[in-house]
């Protein structure tokens, strides 16, 4: 069984403190092996159900727990980082909402992770450090700003799991900044949409199918390296993003006996400054 190990007022130089649990696979602590880091948004919603949304949580450590027994996932350690609260709205978006006056802080997100939560994983865990092992994950805003996060900095992060992404946000800015700038980056990505989801369903349904789209037409491969997925019925919830994680994890965390995502990848440089959204 896969061990938890908190820390409750991880501090930054960034942003407010806030919560960072991690996960460690079964047999960590018995062996010397290195392993793979899926850096997860909302952290409050993944592990304990007194500190969620509705009580409803993403059940990640039995979850991983099971598709590691069962040999249907490689070990990983998970990372959550809990949201800021009422700047979650903030931390998450790339871009202020002229309308709303609120968010714009995902590049300090983004620096608070990279520069500062990463660094110290490595150092107190036994990480595999490349990009091709380093994954972010996370629904509604936590899915954009792994969209956005993740291309702003492909060489730290070579696998992405979206979740239902609020793409929505500033007028539909990540669409039109991906139709614009967009080109192939050698990145394993996980993307689904509940068909359900809130009164406006179709269009977000027709948003996500865009996402998909746009990253098709620059290189990546239905099955291969891009995995897209409706959930018929399903809505916006942690109880329908918990179903769907098996299915984001087997894709993005496949056995090496099974494939071997890092096999024919080579690291990507780093974004210059101005090329970055």
């Amino acid at each position: 069984m896969g061990k938890l190990h908190t820390v409750p007022d991880w501090r930054s130089r960034f942003l407010p403190e806030r919560q960072i649990t991690i996960y460690t696979p079964p047999g960590y602590d018995e062996g010397e092996g290195r392993y793979p880091v899926l850096y997860l948004h909302d952290g409050q919603n993944l592990f304990e159900p007194h500190r969620s949304f509705a009580g409803d949580i993403w059940h990640v450590q039995s979850t991983a727990d099971a598709l590691i027994r069962a040999g249907e996932i490689e070990p990983l350690i998970i990372v959550g980082i809990d949201h800021a609260g009422a700047q979650r709205i903030d931390e998450y978006t790339p871009t202020a909402d002229l309308r709303t006056k609120r968010g714009g802080q995902a590049k300090l997100y983004g620096r608070l992770i990279v520069e500062e939560l990463k660094p110290w994983i490595d150092g107190e865990f036994r990480t595999l450090t490349d990009a091709c092992h380093t994954a972010m994950g996370g629904s509604s805003l936590g899915g954009l700003v792994s969209l956005y996060l993740g291309f702003r900095a492909p060489h730290v992060f070579g696998r992405l799991a979206i979740f239902s992404p609020s793409l929505w946000w500033d007028r539909r800015m990540m669409l039109q900044r991906l139709r614009a700038n967009i080109h192939r980056r050698r990145t394993r990505i996980w993307l689904d949409i509940g068909t359900r989801e809130g009164r406006a369903y179709v269009q977000t349904v027709n948003h996500t199918r865009e996402l998909r789209d746009q990253l098709v037409k620059r290189g990546w491969r239905q099955g291969e390296d891009l995995f897209y997925f409706e959930d018929s019925g399903a809505m916006h919830t942690e109880r329908a993003w918990a179903h769907r994680l098996p299915m984001a994890l087997k894709f993005l965390f496949p056995p090496p006996s099974v494939l071997d995502v890092c096999q024919e990848t080579e690291a990507p440089k780093a974004i210059p400054e101005e090329l970055i959204w």
